[in-house]
């Protein structure tokens, strides 16, 4: 196998941001940093021009991409298309998500995860299911009519699911899933995420304690902070063990609530980023259709017809450019939160997210302009 020394480019490798180094590659795995100056003999140097080398972006909430919504194609050839989409703007491993729908759509969605890994579509590293165990009072832009409790039956399909896939991420509402039936998931190896939700702190705080360990888009379509009731916001801000999903576009959440969110932060869970991308990542498309209901792309925005935000029109270079030019974080912390913050979720990470000597690297590189010019 080729042995490849890659300089020229700052290297990222998920925690740390290095300079004047060199990235080894001995074929498709990781061989370790050098000083750009002593690289070991039988290594092919390769100069890149400027910018950072680091591992591909782990996106934990992808709707669509590719003009292909993954409600419309719950098929493995529909991941396929999804995750290709994704890899072309730097994103290596990824949660394909299917919004609240049916309980056979939902089933037709673990079989469709289950094949594309089983089938090495590459990128797939699990499934999430946002819903349908959500709120009605903060649906968003999921379909009422399909919202409903989350029952033992629920619980038997999902602990299955989650023997069945590496990574299953769930999203339910506490006015739908008591704090036994999350603890049961949880126990199962369910990662079991909190959001759309109209719950108080304190009520969050017992789902976090029954095993609840995330929050899916921070201050979307949640109880919000205010000074006597801290709401979904303040618990998952407040818990350690809790991490949260942001959508860093700049219109789902305003740079000053980002800004406060990340100083306020408990930790070691941290908050990451993910696109909520819908089929229009990828594509020219101008609008599709979510549960038979029109979105319309207008200017970075995608909405229902009533005006409702109905997903991300968002990849992971374009967050990563609003964090650091708009919230004014460092490019570290910005590209932390884009690969080994959300990897830390995952209850089967592997390597991705972070660059682990003897491994595979899925080494993307972005231009000085926080630009994605491809893989290594």
């Amino acid at each position: 196998m080729t042995r490849r020394a890659l300089t020229g480019a700052d290297i990222f490798d998920g925690t740390t941001l290095h300079r004047d180094m060199a990235l080894l590659l001995d074929g498709p795995l990781f061989a370790g940093l050098v000083p750009a100056d002593a690289v070991p003999a039988g290594y092919l140097p390769e100069r890149r021009a400027g910018g950072t080398l680091l591992p591909g972006f782990v996106d934990l909430q992808v709707n669509g991409g590719g003009g292909v919504m993954f409600n419309d194609d719950t098929t493995a050839a529909g991941v396929a298309a999804i995750a290709a989409a994704h890899a072309t703007t730097g994103t290596r491993a990824l949660l394909p998500t299917l919004i609240t729908d049916t309980p056979d759509r939902s089933r037709a969605a673990v079989d469709a995860v289950e094949t594309a890994i089983a089938h090495g579509v590459p990128g797939v590293i699990g499934l999430h299911l946002e819903g349908p165990h959500l709120s009605v009072a903060r649906k968003g832009a999921h379909d009422p009519d399909l919202i409903r409790p989350l029952e033992d039956a629920d619980v038997d399909f999902l602990t299955d699911a989650a023997r069945r896939l590496p990574n299953l991420m769930v999203t339910v509402a506490p006015e739908s899933a008591t704090p036994e039936r999350i603890a049961h998931l949880a126990e199962a190896g369910v990662i079991v995420a909190l959001g759309h939700s109209d719950c108080d702190y304190d009520t969050a705080c017992r789902a976090f304690a029954a095993g609840a360990t995330c929050v899916t888009h921070l201050f979307n379509a949640m109880s919000q902070i205010s000074g006597r009731q801290p709401g979904l916001v303040g618990a998952a801000l407040d818990t350690g063990s809790v991490s949260a999903g942001l959508i860093a576009d700049g219109i789902h959440v305003h740079p000053a609530s980002m800004r406060a969110a990340l100083a306020a932060k408990s930790g070691p869970g941290a908050i990451f980023l993910v696109t909520d991308a819908m089929s229009t990542v990828g594509s020219d498309i101008t609008e599709f259709t979510l549960n038979g209901r029109r979105v319309l792309r207008r200017d970075g925005r995608l909405t229902l017809e009533d005006g409702t935000l109905a997903g991300a029109d968002l990849d992971m270079p374009t967050a990563l450019h609003v964090l650091t030019e708009r919230v004014g974080l460092g490019a570290a912390q910005a590209m932390r939160m884009a690969t080994s913050a959300p990897a830390a979720v995952l209850r089967n990470p592997g390597s991705v997210g972070r660059l682990v000597e003897g491994q595979p690297a899925e080494v993307i590189h972005l231009g000085a302009d926080g630009t994605h010019l491809g893989g290594i």
